[in-house]
């Protein structure tokens, strides 16, 4: 299955809320739809949501093709529609510099946009295995966050595809998957795909992460990014931040899987990218709640990124 895809003239999505009790697919024809399933979180993760903005360019060229006001402000809302992750606004601006081309171009480029993550999933499963196989050794048991699967990437996916990979090889022993507040991201989605690819797994509550690798049940920890900074902050769901802090502790390797397309050399550090507040709704019916959806792990605490081009070693003083 393909997380999102263009098809007869409509983006279809596998709508990620009513994961995992069904499998549901959603037909969006028009820029408003597409926005709405983006920030309500039925299509997520940083190289979905690039595909999503490309997609989204791709039906306002089709829909407003005679009207360039319209054409304008329906690309201005799809850029803006969730502000942290990169992946959505690069792909926007990208597929939108093609408009004086005409629908039939901004297709093409949007379906260029898609093939790419595709291929990048697919480069990152390679590289990030053999990455893990020479920190953590031949059976390790990783510790992952929130979701990075096939349904964040098209296909395959950023740090799960490296999970996959290794599980492949025959050199994984099990994996521990947070549940991930307040969506419950790791429990609903990441655990439903490693079901489905076999592979041994169990779930934990997000504060439990530091506690298990303190005791020795974890041997790294794998994640993806919705942003990784020119200095090598990393912009993740929230809780990444605790769980590079107990890796730090017990002295475990933790690794960041992202595709080049979430590196952005225009953002300096993790100060200064906005952090989207999902509100209280999302927690708690019963009082106010802080609810940000994403975190900043400084650089020092990353041990290595790993792109679809290559492996940047923090912890040897490399840079993005």
């Amino acid at each position: 299955m393909q997380t999102i895809d263009w098809v007869d003239g409509a983006v279809e999505i596998i709508d990620q809320t009513v994961l995992p009790k069904e499998v549901r697919i959603l037909r969006l024809h028009t820029v408003p739809a597409l926005v709405t399933a983006i920030q309500s979180l039925a299509v997520r993760g940083a190289p979905a949501l690039g595909v999503a903005g490309a997609f989204g360019v791709a039906l306002a060229a089709q829909v407003h093709a005679d009207d360039p006001a319209a054409l304008a402000a329906a690309v201005e809302r799809l850029e803006h529609a969730r502000p942290t992750a990169v992946n959505l606004a690069r792909g926007v601006r990208r597929v939108a510099a093609l408009l004086p081309q005409g629908p039939a171009a901004v297709l093409a480029e949007a379906c260029r946009v898609r093939d790419e993550e595709i291929a990048a999933s697919e480069a990152m499963a390679r590289r990030g295995a053999d990455l893990m196989i020479e920190l953590c050794g031949k059976r390790s048991r990783l510790l992952t966050h929130c979701n990075t699967g096939a349904l964040a990437a098209v296909v395959l996916g950023t740090a799960l595809g490296v999970v996959r990979e290794l599980h492949h090889r025959g050199v994984l022993a099990g994996v521990i998957a947070s549940e991930t507040r307040p969506l419950l991201q790791g429990a609903r989605l990441t655990a439903w795909e490693l079901g489905r690819w076999g592979i041994e797994h169990r779930v934990a509550v997000d504060s439990a992460g530091p506690f298990l690798m303190a005791r020795g049940e974890v041997d790294g920890v794998i994640l993806g990014a919705d942003r990784i900074c020119a200095n090598g902050d990393v912009i993740n769901k929230i809780g990444t931040y605790s769980h590079a802090l107990g890796a730090r502790r017990a002295g475990l390797p933790f690794v960041v899987v992202a595709p080049e397309s979430t590196v952005d050399l225009n953002t300096p550090s993790g100060d200064v990218v906005p952090i989207e507040d999902r509100g209280s709704a999302e927690v708690t019916p019963w009082s106010e709640a802080v609810n940000p959806a994403f975190d900043v792990t400084p650089r020092d605490l990353v041990t290595a990124i790993v792109t679809d081009r290559r492996v940047i070693r923090l912890d040897q003083g490399e840079r993005p």
